[in-house]
């Protein structure tokens, strides 16, 4: 979706000398040859993992990424509904969150994860931006769970030799928030859940965070390129 997109990692991508070619299946785009790529990111959107009657994409886009990081043909990273969709198609599951998160949410490393490459460096009191009212209940086999929130334990994960996943939304950036309002039904979504008034507080607290949420940001762009191609 034109909403759900590398946010500010554009910006972090010029430094690091990384393209970003994006696709929007939601739209009718197809799926490239991915042997003119060298890493898959898969991203958010306001659909669920489970609505392929509705979206009948998600099917393709699920056998994509099931063969990208069961086989390792290049390196990964899920963010938000790309979280869900890895931790789906490798033999997880998702379903709605007891308590959906909404808002900015502080994340706390597992054991694993304060040893871990990608986590160094991290300001991680800080929070990381949340909208998503489903989670990753199970996780597939072999997957590592790096950071939890106190609404959602399967936060950050490793999939793979060289795949991650997580559940917020680091790419945030100056122009998301008024992106998401124009997604049909999340203005709706977000008063139902937050109220008028808290809704726009949430905003609001976005964009006066956003310098401590993409310092955080590119630590985890830095930390995740360094990583999967070292």
């Amino acid at each position: 979706m034109p909403s759900q997109n590398p946010g500010v990692f554009r910006e972090f991508a010029v430094r690091r000398d990384v393209v970003f070619q994006e696709i929007d299946l939601h739209a009718g785009d197809e799926v490239p040859d991915l042997d003119r790529f060298d890493a898959l990111w898969v991203m958010g959107g306001s659909m669920q993992v489970w609505e392929e009657y509705l979206y009948p994409w998600l099917v393709r886009e699920k056998q994509i990424i099931r063969e990208v990081i069961r086989n390792d043909v290049m390196p990964f990273l899920g963010v938000c509904l790309g979280h869900q969709l890895a931790a789906d198609a490798l033999g997880g599951q998702t379903a709605l969150a007891e308590h959906a998160e909404i808002g900015i949410f502080p994340v706390e490393p597992s054991v694993l994860g304060r040893l871990h490459p990608l986590m160094q460096g991290l300001e991680l009191a800080h929070g990381w931006t949340n909208v998503h009212t489903a989670e990753v209940t199970v996780l597939p086999d072999g997957a590592a769970v790096l950071a939890s929130s106190e609404l959602c334990k399967n936060n950050i994960l490793q999939l793979g030799p060289r795949a991650y996943s997580c559940q917020f939304h680091p790419e945030v950036c100056e122009h998301t928030m008024s992106g998401w309002m124009e997604i049909p039904g999340i203005p709706e979504f977000l008063q139902q859940n937050l109220g008028s008034d808290s809704t726009k507080k949430f905003a609001d607290d976005v964009q006066r965070k956003l310098p401590e949420l993409n310092k955080n940001s590119e630590r985890l762009f830095d930390n995740w390129l360094d990583l999967v191609f070292d």
